[in-house]
Formats: structure tokens, C-alpha cells, sequence
């Protein structure tokens, strides 16, 4: 489930104050949590015995410091509103986090890791002792780094410039941010990260400027959650891109050579596998680990059922 405001800060065993819960997020979520509803009640109707589980893609952000998720606008619509830093990409982010602790054979409470979700949606997570502490995707799933239809963090005028000088609606502004921006709308290319990137290594100006623009964003995320947590141990790359092209990997590592990241371009020669990247001499180690969603999922569902 995608959205589940500040009242949900962990999955959860499905009960009446769960879906009151879902409808009052249904504004922050208007294409997920009413499907979601639908879903719940469908089940309920044919296996009414049946315990339900439902594991939140905000659940896992909720440990973000009360600093990093308000914004710098009155604090009324907050207050009013719920106008604040949710984050989302919370179970994978969670899944490749625990994997890691796994493979090191440590123990993740003491483990800085920024995680990689990098997809057709793509989000950075700052992750200490186990928690998320900062994310990249903001009050909706529109924040954060540009992907390949919605165009991440802008200078909010830019909305407001062109609205008027387009005469668009709410509505229609709603539809070029979330699909017709991004690395595609800096393209005009399809929107696929391989076609781009294609064309990019083919001379297409603009799409090599879409795919710059992105691996800068990511770098620029990876740095600032340094910051975060005065320091990073590994760096995680997953989600279909983040496992699967090669060469937005070693564009964004090569960024981070100031934080001695050094990467191996050997190793880094892989797709959708689970591999350690990074040079044995690199002071941040780098992975790809494959994420599984529906595996998190279902751990969860086991815990809260037992």
C-alpha cells in the first residue's frame, strides 16, 4: 500500500481503523489508496475469516527527524493539511537495507547506507542503525530526483510561471510534472531509460543532457545524505535501472570520487544480479542488490499473523 499519512509507522494487521485510515489518505494518494479499499473490502466479502496485513510504502520513513520532513512553508498546513516529507519506495528501500546487513554479516544498527531505487519511479534513501533518516520523494511520489516521466524537485515559480503563460489548469499541470517531464520531457524521446539512453551514446544532444541531468541529481542526493548521517558505509543501487544499466551506475559513482567511491568496472559488468561493485580499495562500498518487494511483503505478513 502506498499512503499511510503519519498514523501508520509500520505494517500493520487490517482492521476498521486501518481503512478509516486509508480514506483520509485518499487526497495524498488518489490513484492508489481507493483501489486499495476495493481490494481490502473484495476479500474481506470472500474469505471474511481471513487476517489481511497491509505493509505501507510511507511506513518505513516515518523515523525521518520531525526537521527533515517539514517544509519551510507556514506551519499552519501542516497543522491543517498534513503538508509534510513522507517519502515512498519504503519496502524496498527496507528489503535491500536488511539484505546488505545480511551479506556483510553485520549487524545494520551499525551500518550507514544509502539505498538507490532507480526505476521508471526513483527515490534515495539515507539509512542509519536500520532507519530511514532522509528520502528523496516528498509529500508525493512527484519528488525528490527527476525520473523518467515526473520531474523531481523544481523551483516551485516554474508552476506558477507557466500556468499563467499557458493558461493551464491545476490539472493539467499535475499531468505534464508527472508525465511528460523528467528524462523524457528533456528528450522527447519515449519513455524508456534504454531508448535514451541509446540515443545519448548515438550524439542526440538532448537526450545525453537528460541522462547527465539524472546521474547528476542521484550523485547529488547520495552526497547530501553524507550529511545526513555524517558519513556513508555502502551505497546500494536496485530497482529496475539501478540493477540493470551498467553505464547510469558507473556515471553516478564517477561523481562520488571526492568520497572515495571507486568502482569496478569489471565487476559493475552486470544485470539484475547481487554483487559488490566497488574496488577493494574504495572507502565506500558499493552494491547491486536486486530488490523483492513482494518477499518483504510476505515476511511481513508472516511476523504480524503469528
Amino acid at each position: 500500500m502506498v499512503h499511510g499519512g503519519e498514523k501508520i509507522a509500520e505494517s500493520v494487521v487490517i482492521d476498521d481503523k486501518v481503512i478509516e485510515v486509508l480514506k483520509e489518505c485518499t487526497d495524498l494518494a488518489p490513484l492508489h489508496n481507493p483501489a486499495c479499499i476495493l481490494g481490502i473490502e473484495a476479500c474481506k466479502k470472500v474469505m471474511p475469516n481471513k487476517p489481511m496485513v497491509g505493509v505501507f510504502d510511507t511506513a518505513f520513513h516515518q523515523s525521518i527527524p520531525k526537521q527533515r520532513y517539514i517544509y519551510p512553508i507556514p506551519y499552519e498546513y501542516y497543522k491543517k493539511y498534513g503538508v509534510r516529507k513522507y517519502g515512498f519506495h519504503g519496502t524496498s528501500h527496507m528489503f535491500v537495507s536488511q539484505r546488505l546487513a545480511e551479506i556483510e554479516n553485520k549487524p545494520i544498527e551499525n551500518m550507514k547506507i544509502v539505498t538507490c531505487h532507480l526505476g521508471q519511479g526513483s527515490s534515495i534513501c539515507a539509512i542509519e542503525g536500520g532507519k530511514s533518516v532522509d528520502t528523496s520523494m516528498g509529500l508525493t511520489p512527484l519528488g525528490g530526483i527527476p525520473m523518467v516521466t515526473r520531474s523531481g524537485d523544481l523551483d516551485p515559480s516554474i508552476l506558477l510561471y507557466l500556468m499563467k503563460k499557458e493558461k493551464l489548469s491545476p490539472e493539467q499541470m499535475e499531468t505534464i510534472l508527472n508525465k511528460a517531464s523528467g528524462v523524457q520531457g528533456i528528450s522527447g524521446l519515449a519513455p524508456d531509460f534504454r531508448e535514451i539512453e541509446l540515443a545519448a551514446n548515438e550524439g542526440d544532444e538532448t537526450a545525453g543532457i537528460a541522462m547527465n541531468n539524472f546521474k547528476y541529481a542521484v550523485a547529488s542526493f547520495i552526497a547530501k545524505y553524507a550529511v545526513a548521517m555524517n558519513g556513508i558505509d555502502y551505497i546500494v543501487f536496485t530497482g529496475g535501472v539501478g540493477e540493470n544499466q551498467i553505464n547510469i551506475r558507473k556515471g553516478i559513482c564517477e561523481q562520488l570520487s571526492f568520497m572515495g567511491v571507486q568502482i569496478d568496472l569489471e565487476a559493475n559488468q552486470i544485470r539484475s544480479e547481487e554483487k559488490l561493485i566497488s574496488k577493494a580499495e574504495s572507502k565506500v562500498k558499493v552494491y547491486v542488490i536486486p530488490t523483492n518487494e513482494e518477499l518483504m511483503i510476505a515476511k511481513e505478513t508472516e511476523r504480524l499473523v503469528k
